[in-house]
This record gives C-alpha cells, structure tokens and sequence, in this order.
C-alpha cells in the first residue's frame, strides 16, 4: 500500500471520527440540563465560545492577543444596557453587543496590527486598560456596582427566556452558531490564507496577500465572537460588570485555549469546561482555584505541550503532516 493511500486513507478516518465525536458530543449538550445544573452549563458555554473566537486569532493566524475581555466585557454592557434601559428584546441586545465589539475590534485591530510578536500583545493590552478605565468612570456601565437587574425578556416574542430550560437551549443555540462560524471560517480559502499567515508571514505577502488586511479581518470576527459570547452572558446572569473587562479575564481566557489545545476546535472547548468546573467546584472548599488551575497548567505544559485535546489529536487523530501536528 502506497504512503498516498495510507495517507488517504487515515485522513477519511479521521474526518469519520470527527463526525460521530461531534454529533455524541451535541446529544450530550441537548441531554446535559436534565443531569446537570444548567446555570452552570450556560456558563461554561459562554466561556467555551469567548474561548473559540480567541483561538480563531491565536490558534489560526498567530495573534496572541492580552486585550480580549475587552470585547467580552463592552458587548456585555452593551447588551445589558440596552435591554434595561431602552428596553429592547434579548436578541436585539445580544446583535447590539456583538456589533459594538466587532466595532472596538475594528478600532483596536487597526492600531494593534501594525506591530508584531510582544509588541503586538502589549499594545492590546494598553488599549484593554484603557477601555477598562472608560468602564470605571462611564456613567451607562454605573461604575464598580455594574448593570445589575437585566431582564432576560422574551425572545422573538414568544420564547420566555425566564424559564431555565427554554434560556440553556437558546444559549446553546448560541453556541453552536458561534463555533459552526469559527469552523466555516477556518475551512475556508479565507482561513487557509491566515493559516498561511501564521507559518510563514513574509512568504504570504511575497505571494501578494495583503497580510495587514487578512490580520485586521481576523480581529475583527474573532472580537464579533467574543462579544455574542459576552452580550449572551449577559443575558443569562442578568449583569454585566468590571470583572467582565479585566486583564485577568483575558489572563482567564488564554489559559483556556491553552490547556484545551491552540489550533483545535474542541480543545478551547474542553479547556472552557475544565476551567469552569474547577472554578464551580472548588469555589466553596477553600482551596485557592488559581493554585488548582496553575498546577493543572504546568502539568499540562509537562506533559500535554500542545494542550489536552491537541496532543491527543496529534497522536491518535491527525493524519501525518496534519494540523493536529501543528497544534502547540
């Protein structure tokens, strides 16, 4: 059997297992609020999105951005504004939040990409700042109390998001919308372009791309994500405050995608779970969670260096010279 075929031929397995992996995986999120605290599970998939979107800039194009909860945070302002004060619906909110980071992204991006590696970093995180300081002193965000008192509303009219079941389905809704974004985008030609980006930037522009272009873009949707993940947040636990805009939560969300496995599209999702489960887990037994989580970060950087997902992808999964060989 030829190397080609064998190639061919685990590639197709792939692709197979990823399929039955993912629809288990759905069936699993439809049945979870029946067995599961759903409060809780909402939670872990705001975080699990927020998390997709900024493995969409790190993970595919090669963007470490320190400045993320910056749009998780505004569009959760946004919304809750919005639908408290002017009193618009939940999807209206939750369309207004995402429209608001996408344009921060817009304004943050085109300032952030003209600069590279560390620099580029540093510069998100100065903006971040910046915007936090403007929630700290902004009338509408009503200082360190936050928007509190949020109805949840009804959603199109009909939908009574007060009912807990009737809310966890619509965030899953959510969800699934958010990461098949992320995926389409990634499987594009758009998607390949910014892979290529992140391997070798100076050979894409000398193929004629307009690298500025492409990198400013990929901010831009990955911020738009990250706000729907932060405006439905907001929705689902009816505030929306400074803890929202801090540099840990972006601190909070790096190491997600981390421990997940960057370049995959499950590991920010498991690394989101693990997170928030450690965090609702150990909230009420004393032991610092930062301790837990940092222990469960160097061992992972020990052991799983792509991450959970991305080694075991890497192993088991990847055809040889695929992406989960990428994953680090």
């Amino acid at each position: 059997m030829s190397e080609a075929t064998l190639h061919e031929q685990r590639t197709a397995a792939s692709v197979r297992l990823e399929r039955v992996l993912i629809a288990l995986a759905i069936l699993a999120l439809v049945a979870a609020p029946f067995f599961v605290y759903p409060i809780f599970l909402m939670k872990m998939l705001c975080f699990a999105l927020f998390a997709c979107a900024f493995n969409l800039l790190l993970g595919y194009t090669g963007l470490l951005s320190f400045g993320h909860a910056t749009f998780y945070g505004a569009a959760a302002y946004f919304c809750a504004y919005a639908v408290k004060a002017w009193g618009w619906p939940p999807e209206a909110g939750i369309l207004l939040g995402t429209a608001g980071a996408a344009v921060l992204g817009l304004v943050m991006g085109f300032l952030a990409i003209r600069r590279q590696g560390i620099y580029f970093s540093m510069i998100t995180l100065a903006l971040a700042q910046m915007f936090y300081f403007f929630c700290v002193q902004a009338p509408f965000t009503e200082g360190e109390d936050g928007i509190q008192g949020v109805p949840r509303g009804t959603l199109f009219g009909i939908v009574d998001l007060n009912v807990t079941l009737n809310m966890y389905f619509f965030v899953l809704a959510v969800f699934l919308l958010g990461v098949f974004a992320v995926w389409r985008i990634v499987n594009s030609p758009f998607g390949m372009i910014l892979r290529s980006i992140r391997e070798n930037e100076n050979r894409a522009i000398s193929l004629g791309y307009s690298v500025g272009r492409y990198k400013l873009a990929a901010f831009v949707m990955s911020a738009a994500l990250a706000g729907l993940a932060g405006a439905t947040k907001a929705i689902v636990f009816q505030f929306a405050t400074l803890t929202d805009v801090t540099w840990q939560m972006s601190g909070e969300v790096i190491l997600m995608t981390l421990l997940g496995g960057i370049g995959t599209m499950v590991g920010p999702v498991v690394g989101a779970g693990l997170v928030v489960g450690l965090e609702n887990t150990l909230a009420t037994s004393g032991f610092p969670v930062t301790i837990a989580t940092g222990l469960i970060f160097m061992i992972c950087v020990l052991v799983f260096r792509r991450g959970i997902v991305g080694e075991i992808y890497a192993r088991f999964l990847a055809p040889a010279g695929g992406e989960g060989g990428r994953a680090q």
